[in-house]
């Protein structure tokens, strides 16, 4: 089977690492790609925002399998394009691709769906936002409505911080997608991730993660696109994940499909483990990134055979992806300045990296001549397995200890909270 792959960053790493090891994969094609993909799929300088030289190519190469990583071309309706062309996609369609594309959707679909999720008020102006401000206690949780490279959320302590997050969203601060916002109730609990495979009417569970979106320890500074992730989340029991299905993710499939609006692909559940149980925080129309890192590391199914039947349908005729028991944890390294400023062009050596087991997925590299450079924010996403939380997180940061990357930096407590669970 000939695929493609449509993305550059560590997300689509790991999806690459893992499609190549499917006895189904024969032409391997990534566009763009990046120098830790090109190890596994042949990188194409495809512009995925021009449809029709996406479509051209897969007709050129004989494609049967398209998989979109990032979330851009969803909303943008690179799935429909290629669908319509009768090429088959993993990924939803840009109706579909509302769940991520647009907070306010998101929240208007639970509404009709009776999802459990956070009282809201949906805003078009910064007049209406600031009365809508008066109907919340602090803290106070603004959602720029649109894409913003996980980076649109703000959580202000006071009236005073909203005012000036609201006038800094509506002034252009996360671009056209501040042009809409959404105030939230504040819930208390503990975040966790839940991803399920889908074609529009089957659905199969494929996961739980938890992440760190905080750039400093303890979960402190600036949000960042996530500094670390670990797989499973043992805080979403098995009662607490059929909960889930059966009040979160069933509804939503039903709802759109219902509505003419059928979603294929992956959907990741963001949550909030409530004490009165599981609500919906947010939804992702892709796999998270570094959740998928984890996920990947853990998955022993052949990720060709889920992704083409979610892609033609046949998700109920296929069997249930299995993971390991195995913890899996990454830790992201970043380039200094990040998430302001990074610093690019820094020498990485990775020659070390991996002997131990692990593996290091490539976010934001480059190739010049033979150095490895770093030419993003987040720039490595350094991944192990382990029998333990502990255990996994040892060997992901025995892996970081090898690298010799002088302009990044990570975290060191990634996983820190399962441990300290595991530790008693």
């Amino acid at each position: 089977m000939h695929v493609l792959l449509i993305g550059s960053g560590g997300r689509e790493h790991a999806l690459a690492w893992k499609l190549a090891q499917s006895p189904e994969i024969g032409d391997f094609y990534a566009a763009p790609g990046n120098p830790g993909i090109a190890a596994h799929a042949v990188c194409v300088a495809l512009d995925v925002t021009d449809h029709a030289a996406v479509t051209a190519f897969c007709r050129e190469k004989a494609i049967d399998l398209v998989v979109v990583g990032p979330e851009a071309p969803l909303v943008d309706g690179l799935a429909d394009t290629l669908r319509a062309a009768g090429i088959d996609t993993f990924g939803p369609s840009r109706e579909a691709a509302q769940l991520e594309g647009s907070k306010g959707f998101t929240k208007e679909l639970c509404k009709r769906a009776n999802i459990p999720t956070a009282r809201y008020e949906r805003c078009t102006s910064l007049e209406a936002a600031w009365g809508a401000l008066k109907k919340f206690d602090p803290p106070f949780v603004l959602k720029a409505d649109g894409l913003a490279a996980g980076k649109g959320v703000v959580i202000a302590d006071t009236r005073e911080e909203a005012q000036n997050a609201l006038n800094e969203m509506f002034d252009g601060k996360f671009g056209s997608a501040g042009s809409e916002v959404v105030i939230e109730q504040f819930l208390t609990g503990e975040e966790a991730s839940f991803f399920a495979l889908t074609d529009g009417t089957a659905i199969l569970p494929i996961g739980t993660a938890q992440d760190h979106k905080r750039v400093g320890e303890g979960d402190t500074g600036p949000n960042t696109g996530g500094m670390g992730a670990y797989s499973p989340a043992p805080v979403l029991s098995e009662a607490l994940q059929a909960q889930v299905m059966r009040e979160i993710v069933e509804p939503t499939v039903q709802t759109l499909r219902e509505e003419g609006m059928p979603y294929s692909g992956v959907l990741y559940a963001g949550l909030m483990l409530t004490k009165d149980g599981p609500q919906l925080i947010e939804y992702n129309a892709r796999f998270g990134d570094p959740e998928c890192q984890v996920l990947m590391m853990r998955l022993e199914s052949d990720l060709v055979e889920l992704m083409q039947a979610c892609a033609r349908g046949t998700l109920g005729e296929v069997a249930a992806p299995v993971l390991s028991d195995d913890f899996a944890l990454t830790v992201v390294m970043a380039a200094e300045g990040y998430p302001g400023t990074p610093k690019k062009g820094g020498p990485i050596d990775l020659s070390e990296a991996e002997a131990g087991g692990a593996k290091v997925f490539h976010a934001g590299t480059k190739l010049e001549g033979d150095t490895l450079t770093s030419s993003g924010g987040r720039v490595l996403n350094v991944t192990a397995r382990g029998a333990s939380a502990t255990e996994a997180q040892a060997n992901a940061y025995a892996a970081v200890d090898a690298i010799d990357f002088a302009d990044g930096f990570c975290r060191r407590d990634i996983g820190q909270r399962e441990v300290r669970r595991e530790r008693g």
